[in-house]
């Protein structure tokens, strides 16, 4: 079966077996999101965001519940196939940066395009147009230790843009930084959203960096608490 949207969940319920007790982390969620949205997933320690999170980043799968990716039911896949979908559909950003630190900038961002198969002939001219679109084309030479945090989540989103990935998971990207940098990576992944059109997925525990969404669902005890556009409508 195919639907239409971006991103649609249907009932989607996780439950981890923990011996003596099951643990439903997600109870019954459903949303959709649209192509070229911003979206915040909020919610405190324990809320159900981050299982959230590793569905809709085919790290995982529901118990129950139906994802459609792009279009296409993706809930029942095998691990290889959730691992092509990964490679070729999904963008990651992390909190921790996860670059290599014997490889510079512009050799971090040419490495999913690696695992893709991309021919070395283009991989260079494409990782140097992701590095200049989030304004690190000078310090594509430099190793992660050369670059400042923000720097270095900047490299991390270049990474994430360079095989044109439909959707961008980014699971609190500003953890690590300060507020200053943190508002300028948010506004990066604003421009990003209205200039390029890109689809947004960021989870945070942080209202403020929530608000740099143009929608925020907020998460309590595995179900969904509000479900907010921006400007409260």
């Amino acid at each position: 079966m195919a639907t239409d949207g971006m991103v649609l969940l249907e009932g989607i319920t996780k439950i981890y077996d923990l011996g003596d007790v099951q643990v439903e982390a997600l109870r019954d969620v459903s949303f959709s999101v649209a192509e070229g949205e911003f979206l915040s997933i909020m919610g405190a320690s324990g809320s159900g965001k981050s299982t959230l999170m590793n569905i809709l980043g085919c790290l995982d799968t529901p118990t129950r519940g139906r994802y459609y990716l792009e279009g296409f039911d993706v809930s029942g896949l095998s691990r290889d196939e959730l691992a092509d979908i990964r490679k070729h559909k999904i963008g990651f950003v992390f909190q921790g940066f996860n670059l290599l630190p014997r490889m510079t900038a512009l050799e971090n961002v040419q490495l999913p395009m690696l695992y893709n198969g991309v021919p070395p002939s283009l991989r260079e001219g494409k990782a140097m147009e992701a590095l200049e679109m989030v304004g690190l084309g000078k310090r594509a030479h430099h190793q992660p230790q050369q670059l400042s945090g923000g720097q270095q989540q900047r490299v991390a989103i270049a990474r994430a843009l360079v095989n044109d990935a439909s959707i961008i998971l980014a699971d609190e990207p500003t953890g690590n930084l300060d507020s200053r940098t943190g508002r300028d990576i948010m506004g990066l992944f604003t421009e990003l959203n209205e200039k390029l059109g890109r689809t947004i997925i960021q989870v945070t525990h942080e209202a403020e960096m929530a608000a740099y969404g143009k929608r925020t669902i907020t998460f309590r005890d595995g179900i969904i608490l509000k479900d907010e556009r921006a400007g409260g409508s």
